[in-house]
């Protein structure tokens, strides 16, 4: 997939229907979704517990665009061939899940897959100076991870610093929190390029109503081009 730093909606499947996941992912592809982001949680390094390996396969046949997957979880390196098998394009790691996020971030890569690498809000963004030139995307929360829907914590300083170190690498901003129309304009302008949304997509829509999914995407896109 060719580089560029235009917005990408990336809708958070941990807000779709459990029980129809294929036809939740062909419908908020449908109607304009750039990646399909999926949240893995182990219920140890955050408080919830999601998607293992066989359902992330299952997940695979039905995404057609970029299968974006997001692990919440320690430790990360025992679990990357798994992933890597079950067909994940990116695996994004925490930077707090364990002591070597650069090797981490090696062994992503030599599984074939693109390089995430994520901070907390509580982490500095000087976690990541030293591991960019392994990094395809540097996911920065916007919540605190473990639940989806919660309220948006300000890190427009913290995208702005990171997008600064990132220079004209090509290494993608991920927001992960809280993003709606309110919040979008604000990251956007302060440098992010993929925004993870789960609720403020999914809400009011369902597989027979999945033009509400587009028209919330919509509404998101429409906000940061009015900013």
């Amino acid at each position: 997939m060719a580089f560029d730093r235009s917005i990408k909606i990336a809708p958070s499947i941990l807000s779709a229907d459990f029980a129809n996941f294929g036809q939740e992912i062909r419908a908020i592809e449908d109607q304009g979704a750039d990646w399909v982001h999926v949240d893995v949680m182990d219920g140890h390094f955050v408080p919830n517990l999601t998607f293992g390996p066989p359902a992330v396969k299952a997940f695979r046949p039905h995404v057609k665009t970029f299968m974006d997957v997001h692990l919440m979880i320690a430790p990360v390196d025992p679990y990357i061939e798994a992933y890597a098998d079950a067909g994940a394009d990116m695996l994004t790691a925490h930077v707090e899940a364990g002591p070597h996020i650069h090797r981490t971030l090696q062994a992503i890569r030599g599984a074939g897959m693109q390089a995430g690498v994520a901070l907390n809000p509580g982490t500095s963004a000087e976690a990541v100076r030293d591991v960019l030139d392994l990094a395809d995307m540097v996911l920065i929360m916007t919540v605190n991870p473990g639940f989806g829907g919660q309220k948006f914590i300000d890190m427009t300083a913290k995208i702005r610093a990171v997008r600064e170190m990132i220079g004209d690498r090509e290494i993608h901003i991920q927001i992960d929190g809280g993003v709606d129309p309110k919040t979008a304009p604000l990251v956007a302008e302060a440098g992010a390029d993929v925004l993870v949304a789960g609720s403020a997509v999914f809400r009011g829509g369902s597989v027979e109503q999945p033009e509400v999914y587009g028209a919330n995407m919509q509404a998101i896109r429409d906000a940061i081009a009015a900013r």
